[in-house]
């Protein structure tokens, strides 16, 4: 018996070790610490969640997944050597945020680049992004907590991304809003109509409006005001609907760009009658992003909200 599990152990050991062999490549910059690999699951380890204000007492590392394809390996780049683009793009899109680290995709065999993945901390919160060999942006890529690297929901209850159940839990009613905010945006938005509210992880709060353009206005866990940006929306009056009246490529933009989002809410755009686009808020790993699309469903602009 004990001679049995003797080998059942070591055939353990040599399936787990051909898996690692078989999944994206080491480079010897990069220790066994920064990454962690599974059967069709190329990941890279980014932070813990500590890294994510308001994640809970829990600690577990985080992983951003499809960084990289069998036959790839990783090299870690100064933030100096990225391409222009991609720093352009940082500052644009994640204005304020905190250099993590970057990689460098290459083929194994031949060392031609594929692509390069950045970790920035955005609002207390990692965000991995994925761009091209020439810099130019590909995708937000999914974070999952280590516990979560298996099976295809990416989420348990009670962890960092437990919204991903679809239950909306960070949406706040108009009514809930304190009166603080109220009495900030009265006073200072008289003309702005209340649609929607969303409490964050760390408490923070972004109300949309509507004043012939949307906005997205935030707030402090304090109530302080934090900033007021403009959606790309254009001036058209806004109608809510649901996820299954967009269009199809609309849909099948954001499931390739932002892997494993979470529908927030949408509305549909009319100026004197005519559908000109559609206006979608959603939330990829905690970060919210306001998306237009065009009456045909093809992508217009994208902003970063919070």
């Amino acid at each position: 018996m004990k001679r049995s599990t003797n080998i059942k152990s070591i055939i353990l050991v040599v399936s787990m070790a051909i898996l690692s062999l078989n999944s994206c490549k080491k480079d010897n910059t990069v220790s066994l610490d920064d990454e962690l690999q599974f059967a069709k699951l190329e990941a890279i380890t980014i932070s813990s969640t500590t890294a994510i204000k308001g994640s809970g007492s829990s600690t577990d590392s985080l992983f951003a997944m499809d960084a990289c394809k069998k036959g790839n390996k990783k090299t870690r780049v100064e933030q100096s050597l990225l391409p222009a683009s991609v720093l352009s793009y940082l500052s644009a899109n994640y204005a304020g945020h905190s250099f993590m680290k970057a990689y460098q995709i290459a083929n194994q065999s031949t060392a031609v680049l594929d692509s390069y993945v950045i970790i920035v901390q955005f609002n207390d919160k990692p965000v991995a992004i994925k761009f091209d060999a020439g810099g130019n942006f590909v995708k937000v890529l999914e974070i999952r907590e280590g516990r979560n690297m298996k099976g295809k929901g990416g989420w348990h209850a009670g962890g960092c991304f437990d919204n991903r159940d679809g239950k909306q839990r960070d949406t706040l009613v108009i009514s809930a809003i304190p009166a603080a905010i109220k009495t900030y945006m009265s006073s200072n938005y008289p003309t702005d109509t209340l649609v929607h509210a969303f409490v964050n992880k760390d408490l923070s709060i972004v109300l949309i409006s509507k004043n012939i353009d949307f906005y997205a206005t935030s707030f402090s866990a304090a109530t302080t005001f934090i900033k007021r940006i403009q959606l790309p929306a254009g001036h058209a009056k806004g109608r809510s609907i649901e996820a299954s009246a967009l269009p199809s490529n609309a849909t099948s933009y954001l499931n390739a760009t932002y892997p494993n989002y979470v529908f927030k809410k949408a509305f549909e755009l009319k100026v004197n009658g005519t559908l000109k686009g559609y206006l979608v808020l959603i939330d990829a790993n905690l970060t919210k992003y306001a998306i237009h699309f065009d009456a045909k469903g093809q992508f217009v602009k994208g902003i970063t909200i919070r």
